[in-house]
């Protein structure tokens, strides 16, 4: 008896085999456990504090502060393992891993609807699994796994509301709005996992704008998301306000991007355009040939942005409607990534120009533009393929085998052991069996505080530092703060550590370390205590 599988059935599973191969991978690279920095420590301390019950805290610095710097979604996750009894800090990992899956097997599904093609779906599916860049995402203990499944899950819910809504938004076929309501409340939930989430916001409703097509329509759809998101950015903008005194941490300053950003935002964004390290290095002898790829591959896709809203204003029926019963239905996936696109990309400029002048174009920072593009991608391909088919499908070929090159090189390196705080380094550190012995008592003050944290349980006071990162601006008072440190350690209270490997403030150690003793001295590391 012959068993016949139907190609969705046989999609289905092939879908599940990749999403099950990406939490493998993830596994396999991070055998010690996943990258950790600054901010990895501060959301898996801020979860151990929520396990606690003392709140959203920032328990890895001895003031114990509440976070508002950090929003708590990925915290949140982070504490729900916790009550299974995984710590977070190996919840992180597991959590990841099946961020990584999980987020491959959406990106098929959000092509699926988009094309429709099956083929398409898997083949998206496949690149997200193969790219080494995404992989390093997701081997990295920080919020954008989470932030990026909570956005796909989101353009999922908005595509389904327009699959096939009514004629008039609240009539027709019973629940098609909770479909914009539960779009909203996703956007609600990436907000509480990175900020950047008002980019989806500003994404939906000018969609909502484009893809609608009379006033009444956008304006009620537009209140039925905002709905959906206000309650969880009002709430935390509430508990802020009652706690901290201040909304989310950030200060209007205007600080320009500066040139050594844009040369990481340039080799960031060629690494991922160009896979194979050895071609990537021989363009970038040649000038401005990186910088002219990415132009071109972000003013192609902006240009045939504008190009759709022009058509979707100028015909919102015939260019974009097909008839199902009297009803409307549209595709949606492929102009709502393209807003994303830029809404995102105008949203860390900003960032980095007004709020917050040490957000860099890191790769992490830069993944949801990567994710956006292989959507984009996959429509291109798609539009191609009617016109030459074979050429096509060699690219796909191409591309697959070059990301499975690079994903090799990526498993390789990560995979040798720990990276960040959860390397060697900080493992074997002889400071911070010092720091342990120290009694309860007596503070620590340091320039790497996360990593006290990480490796002696206890909250370590900062520095006193000269300038604040994210506003590129001069504390006053830098003195005063040296003078009362060094008060604290004459009188036994602090000792001061200085980790080599840490972001030293080189120039200003000297002057902190004036009449007091060096107790220890190894691994290029020192610790200072009162004579």
């Amino acid at each position: 008896m012959t068993i016949r599988i139907s190609p969705r059935l046989a999609s289905f599973l092939t879908l599940i085999l990749i999403a099950a191969t990406g939490t493998i991978l993830v596994l396999r690279a991070t055998p010690e456990g996943l990258f950790l920095s600054d901010d990895s420590i501060a959301y898996i301390a801020g979860a151990r504090s929520l396990l606690a019950g003392e709140g959203y805290r920032a328990i890895w610095l001895e003031s114990s502060r509440p976070v508002t710097h950090f929003p708590p979604g990925f915290s949140s996750a982070l504490a729900f393992l916790g009550l299974f009894g995984l710590d977070p800090l190996r919840g992180t990992r597991f959590l990841n891993a099946l961020l990584f899956g999980f987020n491959a097997a959406l990106l098929g599904i959000l092509v699926w609807r988009m094309t429709p093609s099956l083929i398409a779906g898997l083949v998206a599916a496949a690149l997200f699994v193969a790219s080494g860049d995404l992989l390093q995402v997701h081997t990295a203990a920080m919020s954008e796994p989470l932030f990026i499944f909570l956005s796909l899950l989101a353009f999922w819910a908005f595509d389904l509301y327009f699959e096939l809504p009514p004629s008039s938004v609240g009539r027709g076929i019973a629940g098609e709005w909770w479909w914009l309501a539960a779009c909203g409340a996703l956007t609600g939930l990436a907000y509480l996992t990175r900020y950047a989430g008002l980019a989806l916001v500003a994404t939906f409703l000018a969609a909502i704008v484009v893809l609608r097509s009379t006033w009444r329509k956008r304006l009620i759809s537009m209140g039925i998301f905002l709905a959906g998101f206000l309650p969880f950015a009002f709430g935390w903008a509430l508990r802020n306000r009652l706690v901290a005194d201040n909304v989310t941490n950030r200060v209007l300053a205007w600080h320009p991007i500066t040139a050594e950003n844009l040369r990481l935002g340039v080799y960031t964004f060629s690494s991922f355009l160009v896979p194979v390290e050895e071609w990537r290095r021989a363009m970038a002898k040649q000038p401005y040939l990186l910088e002219g790829l990415i132009l071109l591959v972000l003013g192609a896709a902006l240009a045939w942005t504008l190009l759709q809203v022009r058509n979707l204003f100028s015909k919102p029926r015939q260019a974009s409607e097909l008839k199902r019963g009297g009803k409307e239905s549209r595709e949606v996936v492929s102009f709502t990534t393209a807003l994303y696109l830029f809404a995102y990309l105008a949203s860390i400029v900003a960032s980095m120009t007004l709020f917050d002048a040490a957000t860099k174009f890191k790769l992490r920072i830069l993944a949801p533009v990567f994710v956006s593009l292989l959507i984009l991608l996959m429509a291109l391909g798609i539009w191609l393929r009617k016109k030459n088919r074979p050429l096509v499908i060699a690219a796909v070929i191409l591309l697959l085998g070059l990301s499975v090159y690079k994903q090799s090189v990526t498993l390789a390196h990560w995979s040798q052991g720990g990276l960040g705080y959860a390397s060697f380094q900080w493992y074997d550190s002889q400071a911070m069996a010092y720091l342990r012995t120290l009694p309860e008592d007596v503070s620590i003050y340091t320039n790497e505080p996360a990593a006290v944290y990480l490796y002696t349980g206890r909250g370590a006071r900062v520095l006193p530092s000269r300038y604040d990162s994210a506003t590129a601006r001069e504390i006053p008072g830098f003195e005063a703060a040296v003078a009362a440190m060094q008060a604290d350690i004459l009188q036994g209270k602090a000792v001061l550590a200085v980790f080599d490997g840490g972001e030293n403030l080189t120039g200003d150690v000297e002057p902190m370390t004036t009449d007091l003793r060096l107790a220890f001295k190894g691994q290029g590391d020192e610790i200072y205590t009162k004579p």
